[in-house]
Parts: structure tokens; C-alpha cells; sequence
């Protein structure tokens, strides 16, 4: 088998390239929000269902470097109050609030004075959580802000239910998920035995999952 051969690493070249715009775009979206709001640090965390941990998606400003891929319990701190209750929240001086936990931020490698944090939400489910850290202190923070902090937490949560989708048929596609072969690599395997006209139109079926994929 040549050319086309290998169908199912086509199709999970796909997905991959898919995360990496995916994540492409979370960065984007702390960058901006960073940038907007004047802070010292934008933040973006994915809540990992099966291990019920907050995970470090994006991070633009303090901690960009060494941030990436941390995780901590999802009840934990401002982050884990706004996941269970969907609720914005903006607190200037964390320090008075019982909520926030000084020794997780101790463990991220920087204590904000003050946080806005917005859920993350997608129909019915709270994907994450998106933090932006120490705005300016002679900033007043108003509702319009408010609005637009909820307009970045809307199109962080679109990107975020893009990447869990495409980690989800990555999974499927590369066999990860326990010793069952995934319904697209059997399609990709059968696909390869055929001959002539069916292996062709097979082809072409396999062709347009990966457009839909990427």
C-alpha cells in the first residue's frame, strides 16, 4: 500500500494540526485580554472532567513560561468557586477574600493582589475558567468591562469545546482509549483492503473526515 496508503495517519494529521490552531487561538485570547485590560497576566484553564483538576491552557504575562500544563484540584481557590457556581467574579484585593488560596497561587510562582475570573461555559457544561490578574489599581472596574470580560470567556469557551473535541477524535484516531480500535481507523484499515472503484470511493470518504477534522 502507497500514496494514500496510510489513511489513518492522514486523518490524524489532521487532528493534530486542528489542536495546534485550536490552541493557537486560546493564546490569542489571553494575549488580548491581557492587553485590554492593562494586566500584569491572563490565564486560561481547562477543567479535566475524568481527574477533576483545573489544567493550564494558555497564559499570557507572568507565568507564560512555566505555567503551561499545570494542574490543580478544580475546587481549589477563586478558580474552583466560579467553575461550580458559573459565575463571574472580580475582587480587587484577594488578601480579604476566604476564598482565594495563597498557597495554590504560591505554587503557580506569582500571588495577584487582585482577579477577575469568568466560567467558561458551553451549552450545559463549565469547560474552564479564564483569570485576568492585577489590572491597574486606578482602574475602576465597571460594567461594560464586565460585558466584555463575558464576550472573551464566550470565545474562549468556543475554542476550548474545539480542542476537546479534536483531543477526542485524536484518541479515537491513534487507538488511546483502552485496546478498542477506534470506529475511524477500522473504516481507515478496511478502507485499505479494498480494491480498485471501492477502495477509491473509500478514499474519498476518508478524504472528507479529514476536511471535517481539520
Amino acid at each position: 500500500m502507497n500514496g494514500d496508503g496510510d489513511l489513518r495517519d492522514a486523518v490524524s494529521a489532521g487532528v493534530l494540526g486542528s489542536e495546534a490552531d485550536y490552541r493557537a487561538l486560546l493564546q490569542s485570547i489571553v494575549e488580548v485580554a491581557r492587553s485590554i485590560f492593562g494586566a500584569k497576566a491572563s490565564s486560561l484553564m481547562l477543567l479535566d472532567e475524568e481527574a477533576d483538576e483545573l489544567v493550564f491552557e494558555a497564559v499570557a504575562g507572568e507565568g507564560s513560561d512555566t505555567l503551561i500544563g499545570q494542574r490543580f484540584p478544580s475546587s481549589t481557590g477563586i478558580g474552583g468557586w466560579v467553575l461550580v457556581t458559573r459565575q463571574p467574579l472580580v475582587i480587587e484585593d484577594l488578601r480579604q477574600d476566604p476564598r482565594f488560596s495563597r498557597t495554590t497561587a504560591e505554587r503557580t510562582g506569582y500571588v495577584p493582589e487582585g482577579m477577575m475570573c469568568v466560567p467558561l461555559l458551553h451549552e450545559e457544561r463549565a469547560l474552564g475558567v479564564l483569570y485576568v490578574l492585577d489590572r491597574p489599581q486606578n482602574a475602576k472596574f465597571t460594567l461594560a468591562e464586565m460585558d466584555l470580560l463575558g464576550l472573551f470567556g464566550n470565545q474562549a469557551a468556543i475554542a476550548l469545546q474545539l480542542l476537546q473535541r479534536a483531543r477526542r477524535v485524536r484518541a479515537l484516531v491513534e487507538g488511546e482509549e483502552g485496546d478498542d480500535v477506534s470506529a475511524v481507523a477500522r473504516l481507515a484499515e478496511t478502507v485499505d483492503k479494498l480494491e480498485d472503484d471501492r477502495r477509491a470511493a473509500g478514499v474519498q470518504l476518508i478524504k472528507a473526515i479529514d476536511k471535517i477534522l481539520r
